[in-house]
């Protein structure tokens, strides 16, 4: 995503302290002291939450492979055995009819050859197997880089290059075999292959459907919407569907002016809309005539992957926010929560509980459980305890006279519900993953310069380093399980270089060193795997000197050993991961290789900072990626 423009978004004004921070005095004490005899309590390892009895039953070693040194190379480096190669990037055909046409390196194809290829900059995914060779990968597409995009880039600006900007967003759905050899290949053409884009028509579900704030002249009923974009992580249901997840959506639209309280909570500005530009020829990203088209984005969003005739649907029961992820367990009594990172300075973390346990059946039986339920956010207490409050409308002070008439209109004003109830405000949660075995979360804050510093919330018990540029992981579990609303939590790691000169940036990570902490992925064997991403103008530099490119790590969750297990071309970001069911296929995204210090590419030298992935048309532009990475021996990954 854009690091300098969209994900540094800062709109929560509160300096109200947190109530956790009210807490505890003593611990206040050690926190607040952000000097090095302070970080040294502070990086102290925690008590941890697994059983002795699961330290005793390891017999072998979780992670057997060697680790990777850093990289500054252009190219995917894994460990002596394994090998990743590419098995869509964008631009490819996706296999939705028999002849579509292959990627033009020079970037001259237009938005209907998009519409059939695989969009641009790839992110969450997901793997649904049909049978032990066959099944579906579902890929977000999180934004565009205009100066890849188009042939001479931002010049000429028209209602096609428009177009095609929205048809590279969204999601794909695509067929997969694997045929002799283990190697992977799209199958074209494909039944299930199918690109939903930035003007694919939705439907709006929830409590928030048809409120008056969802309701636009070009649907004065508040229940249909066309598209999802800026799709970032994502989550998947225990009955098959796939959930895209709405992240930086402030910068697709022009602000109105003057702004409104609400539009400058959820960080509308003077200069919203010039990113992307589409307002000038979507009048539906033009706040100043359609302000509350505004309000029908930042949701998470259902897709049936398995019928590509079926109508996204946005639940907004959910909640409203920058959507990281949304990662689903299902409770003791069936009903199932919905953990959602948010990813902006000092925003929250988000469960939402159905009111309904799960029914057999599939899709078709439980259609409208996630519709109803309970919306929670986050307090993590200075004690190792935490909270999960409601947010419910009519509760907690959440009441018409304070803005809340309606959970409608709460759930439109997510941020503003959390501000009032004394939610934690976090360093940019992103990513959530679990392992359902233990009930253990884990959600990663990939860092926050802002914390600390003049004007901005102080360091806390969850947020222990001020200025901070590399980032942790929290781990937490939860009293009776999912459903829980009380819980145990601690720092799995605080992410840093031992070498650096700032204390605050050294960490705990007990191996390889890493910063910005983004992607995670709980395997089935209970690996819990680390995606980074470093910012371009951080890559190399200052507290990541010596880091090299961004990279993918392995962690045990009960010895807390970290090693290096893959690195990206120069540029990119790692983001998504999956196994297939029998952990002999690992696919990884590699996204924006090459990405520019100013986040868009010069369309006259598209290859000056990277020109990966050579070997999948050489002689093109940078190409965002899905790899396929095995053992040369067809073991299990990791082992």
């Amino acid at each position: 995503m854009p690091k300098d423009f969209a994900s540094m978004e800062d709109s929560n004004p509160s300096t109200a302290p947190d109530l956790h921070a009210l807490s505890d005095p003593a611990r206040r004490v050690v926190v607040g002291g952000g000097l090095a005899a302070a970080l040294r309590r502070v990086l102290a390892p925690l008590a941890g939450l697994a059983s002795a009895g699961a330290v005793a039953a390891r017999r072998r070693p979780l992670l057997g492979f060697d680790s990777v040194p850093t990289s500054v190379a252009d190219t995917v480096v894994v460990p002596p055995g394994y090998v990743a190669e590419v098995l869509i990037a964008w631009g490819d055909p996706i296999g939705a009819a028999a002849g579509q046409p292959a990627f033009a390196s020079d970037a001259s194809q237009g938005a209907d050859e998009q519409a059939l290829q695989s969009g641009m900059h790839h992110d969450g995914m997901h793997f649904f197997p049909v049978s032990a060779t066959r099944g579906l990968l579902v890929t977000n597409h999180e934004y565009v880089d205009d100066g890849l995009l188009h042939a001479d880039g931002l010049a000429n600006w028209s209602a096609d290059k428009v177009r095609k900007s929205q048809a590279a967003h969204g999601v794909s759905v695509i067929e997969i075999v694997r045929r002799r050899g283990g190697r992977w290949h799209v199958l074209r053409p494909s039944r299930h292959a199918r690109r939903i884009t930035a003007t694919t028509p939705m439907r709006i579900a929830g409590p928030a459907a048809g409120h008056a704030l969802m309701q636009t002249a070009l649907d004065p009923g508040g229940t249909q919407v066309l598209g999802t974009f800026n799709n970032c992580a994502h989550g998947v249901t225990p009955w098959g569907t796939y959930l895209a997840c709405e992240e930086n959506f402030v910068d697709y639209f022009r602000a109105p002016e003057p702004l409104d309280a609400h539009q400058r909570r959820w960080g509308l500005r003077a200069s919203s809309g010039g990113w992307y530009r589409w307002h000038e020829h979507d009048e539906r990203f033009d706040a100043r005539r359609h302000p509350n088209e505004f309000n029908r984005h930042g949701w998470v969003v259902e897709i049936d992957p398995f019928d590509p005739d079926s109508t996204p649907v946005k639940r907004t029961a959910l909640g409203r926010a920058a959507h990281e992820g949304a990662w689903v367990a299902q409770a003791p009594d069936g009903r199932v929560a919905v953990y959602m990172g948010e990813d902006a300075r000092f925003e929250y973390l988000y469960k939402f509980v159905s009111r309904d346990a799960v029914r057999p059946g599939g899709y078709a039986a439980n259609r409208t459980l996630l519709d109803h339920g309970t919306l929670h956010v986050a307090r993590f207490d200075a004690d190792g305890r935490g909270e999960w409050i409601p947010l419910v409308a009519g509760q907690g002070g959440l009441d018409a006279e304070a803005g809340f008439g309606s959970q409608g209109e709460l759930l439109v004003k997510t941020r503003q519900a959390a501000d009032r109830v004394g939610a934690t405000r976090l360093d940019r949660p992103e990513w959530t993953a679990g392992d359902p075995r233990t009930g253990e979360v884990y959600c990663s804050l990939t860092n926050n310069r802002a914390r600390g510093q003049a004007g901005q919330p102080p360091v806390d018990a969850a947020n222990p380093r001020a200025g901070n540029s590399m980032g942790q992981i929290l781990r937490w579990k939860e009293d009776g399980g999912f459903a829980g609303t009380r819980f145990t939590w601690e720092h799995f790691v605080l992410a840093g270089d031992p070498a650096n000169e700032r204390p605050e940036a050294r960490g705990n990570v007990r191996g390889d060193a890493f910063g910005s902490p983004d992607g995670l992925y709980v395997d089935p064997r209970g690996v819990l795997w680390i995606q980074t991403d470093a910012s371009s103008t951080a890559l190399g530099r200052g507290d990541y000197a010596r880091l090299g490119n961004n990279m993918m790590l392995a962690a045990d969750p009960v010895s807390g050993e970290v090693r290096r297990f893959l690195t990206g071309p120069v540029g990119s970001e790692i983001a998504g991961a999956v196994m297939t069911p029998d952990l002999r296929t690992l696919f990884v995204n590699i996204q924006h290789p090459g990405e520019s210090p100013g986040d868009r590419s010069d369309p006259g030298a598209p290859t000056r900072h990277s020109s990966w992935p050579q070997e999948h048309g050489a002689g093109g532009r940078p190409r965002s990626a899905t790899l396929v990475v095995r053992r040369r021996d067809g073991g299990v990954i990791g082992s």
